[in-house]
């Protein structure tokens, strides 16, 4: 606009100053080589406008020439953009409904122009794995992380999962561990961990994170509970089966106080020491795990209490007897079950006498605890009270026959017989 606004001032000047200047319009030579240019000042005015006015004719031109050519370029983006939104809808509404070869095919094929590549290329390959075609799969995650860059943690985390599908724990281990360097607080990278340490049973590692996964709002405190359960089983038999009795107890004295203060860890720990015959500090750690906890806690402690063998001066007994006679009605039997093994295996049948008929009175009596205390009444002579346990064990044998179900033959034969 200010263009043409300026030949038009200047043509008007023109028209204006020319009847003033047609007397005496001057004179220009202009002198290039061999050539000689002569005219008057007026027509260099005029020479001078029509160059201008060419010049911005062919400005314009090219320009919209250059307009053009984008408009067309954009309008076959723009179709392609479309047709690939298109398809990868398609692609899955496709993957929803199962058929994975068909949602492949869509999603990956204009991936390229698609609004977000990387997800298509992800969203491929988790079909192609689905249909169970891993070369597949893998090309496409090539294809993602071409795109998104070797830390894009979208790519690592659909990588670690499609391996994990694809039952490779080494190469799915391998591939977490990165993972959880590059977004150690990443919710679907912490759940991927704990999939795959379970499955691999990397009890160590799993460890490593229970505090992470602790602070994280994904895992309600059954399912943290259960998990830290599960962790210290493990550790607990790899411990033993690396390093024994000694390893336990060292790895437990460098326990943190939080954890030292399990009683579920206490009774795993005592049970180990013992299957490694390691009574004495089973005994240890079983007398400063009942002085700390209330009978609640202690349910756990006291099936490992039976199979204790400790000397009959033992503070451990004395502490037991103590909260025996302190407890309430219902938790009375369980330390009397813990009383009455401990005695009977250090020879003081007399003393185990009285636990048992407690025991024996009691509704969840088990048949082990029935031949425990048939073995005391007869190392005391209690000819009365074996007789009693006696019966009670028919009875229990009646009961279960009873329970089976009675076979009886069709209506029909029984006629003809």
């Amino acid at each position: 606009m200010f263009r043409v606004l300026f030949l038009m001032l200047l043509v008007l000047a023109g028209l204006i100053l020319a009847p003033y200047m047609a007397g005496s319009q001057g004179y220009v030579r202009i002198e290039t080589g061999s050539k000689i240019f002569e005219m008057s000042l007026v027509m260099l005015i005029v020479f001078f406008a029509i160059s201008m006015a060419t010049v911005y004719l062919l400005e314009w031109v090219v320009t919209r020439f250059f307009r053009l050519s984008r408009g067309s370029y954009q309008w076959f983006g723009n179709r392609k953009r479309k047709l690939a939104q298109k398809q990868t809808l398609e692609g899955l509404m496709k993957m929803t409904e199962g058929d994975y070869s068909k949602a492949e095919k869509l999603i990956s094929k204009n991936a390229m122009h698609s609004d977000e590549p990387v997800l298509n290329f992800i969203k491929a390959a988790e079909a192609a794995q689905q249909r169970g075609d891993d070369l597949a799969a893998n090309k496409h995650l090539l294809e993602a992380s071409k795109i998104a860059g070797p830390n894009s943690i979208a790519v690592e985390i659909a990588r670690t999962r499609i391996l994990l599908q694809q039952g490779k724990l080494p190469a799915a281990r391998s591939s977490v561990d990165s993972l959880l360097v590059l977004a150690p607080n990443n919710i679907d990278a912490l759940r991927l961990a704990i999939e795959i340490y379970q499955k691999s049973k990397a009890y160590k590692a799993l460890d490593n994170v229970l505090d992470v996964i602790g602070k994280r709002s994904f895992l309600s405190a059954e399912e943290y509970e259960s998990l830290e359960h599960q962790v210290e089983d493990g550790l607990l038999d790899e411990i033993m089966n690396d390093d024994g009795q000694e390893g336990l107890l060292t790895w437990w004295d460098n326990q943190p106080s939080n954890r030292r203060r399990s009683v579920y860890l206490r009774t795993a720990l005592i049970k180990r020491l013992l299957d490694t015959n390691d009574h004495q500090s089973a005994a240890e750690i079983a007398l400063e795990t009942v002085k700390k906890a209330d009978d609640e806690q202690l349910q756990p402690l006291f099936k490992e209490l039976t199979r204790l063998q400790v000397d009959e001066h033992s503070k451990l007994l004395k502490v037991l007897a103590k909260r025996y006679n302190k407890a309430a009605e219902h938790y009375q039997d369980d330390y009397a079950r813990a009383l009455g093994y401990i005695y009977a295996r250090e020879g003081l049948f007399a003393q185990a006498k009285g636990y048992f008929v407690q025991v024996l009175e009691h509704k969840e009596c088990t048949a082990n605890d029935r031949i425990m205390a048939l073995y005391v009444a007869e190392q005391t002579n209690d000819t009365e009270l074996v007789a009693r346990i006696r019966q009670d064990n028919l009875k229990e044998v009646n009961v279960s026959v009873n329970e089976e179900p009675v076979l009886s033959l069709p209506e029909d034969v029984e006629s003809k017989a």
